[in-house]
C-alpha cells in the first residue's frame, strides 16, 4: 500500500492519477515518465481506466493487464533510481463490479482509485452509460437514455458512490463530485440547489467517516477553473484530517502539473 499520507507531508513532487496507451490516454506511460523526471518528480502512478464487464472504448480489456504490469516492471527497470513508479488502476464502481471485486486483488496493484464513471439507464437497469464525457454527448444521453431525469443522473452517481465507499477495498476516492459539472450543463445552477448539495453532503460525510484518501483532481482547472471535489469541501475534509492528494488526471505528458500550483495554493490558504 502506498503511503500517500507520508509522500503529501514531505511536499513531494507526484501524480497519482495518469492514463496513458493501456485506456483513453493520448501518449505512451514512457513519455509520462520522462516528463515526470524533467519537472523533477519524486513520485507517479499510473492508473488506466479498469477493465468493466461490458466494453467501453475509454476502458482496458482484461488482456491488457499482463502487458501493462510487464510496461510497468520494464519502466522500473530503466528509471527507478530517478522516480518511484506505482502500478495503480483507476477502478469503475459498478452494482456488482468495482474495487472490492475478486478480480481486482488478483492483480499485483499497488493502490486503486476508485470512482464512478457509468449509471444505470433510467429504464434497462442492465445499459451502463458514460456521464463522465464531454458535456454535448452528455446532454444527448440525458434524453437517449434518462428521459430528461437529471435529479435521477445525479442520485444514481451520488448513490453509488456511497455504495463503493461502504464496500471499502480502495485506496483513493476519485472525482466525488464531478457530475456536477456536465449537470451544470444540463440544467445551469444546479450545484446550489439544496437537493443536490444534501447529495454532496452525505457523500462527504460518509467519505469522512471511512478516513478516505481524497483526491483534488485539477483536470478542468486551466479549462474550466473547477476542482473535483469543489474547492468549497476542501476545508471540511482537511479540517477532519484527511489525506488530500493533487492529481492532475493527466491524459497527455504536458499536463501531468495542470492545475497543481493553483490546488497547492488553494489548500495553504485554509485556515480554521
Amino acid at each position: 500500500m502506498v503511503n500517500f499520507r507520508h509522500i503529501v507531508a514531505q511536499g513531494n513532487q507526484y501524480n497519482f492519477h495518469t492514463h496513458t496507451q493501456f485506456c483513453d490516454g493520448r501518449a505512451p506511460m514512457e513519455e509520462f515518465v520522462k516528463a515526470a523526471i524533467a519537472l523533477g518528480y519524486t513520485h507517479l502512478g499510473f492508473t488506466p481506466h479498469s477493465p468493466i464487464p461490458f466494453h467501453s472504448p475509454c476502458n482496458m480489456g482484461q488482456e491488457q493487464a499482463p502487458a501493462y504490469f510487464d510496461e510497468i516492471a520494464r519502466l522500473r527497470m530503466l528509471y527507478g533510481d530517478r522516480l518511484a513508479i506505482y502500478a495503480g488502476m483507476e477502478v469503475d464502481y459498478l452494482n456488482g463490479w468495482g474495487p472490492s471485486h475478486d478480480y481486482f486483488a488478483s492483480l499485483p496493484l499497488d493502490y486503486r482509485i476508485g470512482s464512478v464513471h457509468f449509471i444505470p439507464s433510467i429504464d434497462d437497469p442492465s445499459t451502463y452509460v458514460d456521464v463522465d464525457g464531454k458535456p454535448e454527448p452528455f446532454i444527448e444521453n440525458m434524453y437517449k437514455f434518462f428521459g430528461g431525469d437529471i435529479e435521477y443522473v445525479v442520485k444514481s452517481f451520488f448513490n453509488q458512490y456511497l455504495k463503493m465507499v461502504d464496500e471499502g477495498c480502495f485506496d483513493v476516492v476519485g472525482h466525488f463530485d464531478k457530475i456536477g459539472r456536465n449537470a451544470s450543463h444540463f440544467r445551469p445552477g444546479i450545484e446550489d440547489e439544496p437537493w443536490y448539495q444534501q447529495q454532496v453532503d452525505l457523500l462527504t460525510e460518509a467519505i469522512i467517516a471511512k478516513r478516505c484518501v481524497v483526491e483534488i483532481n485539477t483536470k478542468a482547472w486551466e479549462r474550466e477553473q473547477r476542482f473535483f471535489p469543489h474547492r468549497r469541501l476542501w476545508s471540511r475534509l482537511k479540517e477532519a484530517g484527511l489525506t488530500l492528494l493533487i492529481n492532475s488526471d493527466a491524459h497527455r505528458p504536458e499536463l501531468l502539473s495542470s492545475g497543481r500550483d493553483a490546488a497547492l495554493a488553494g489548500i495553504a490558504a485554509i485556515t480554521f
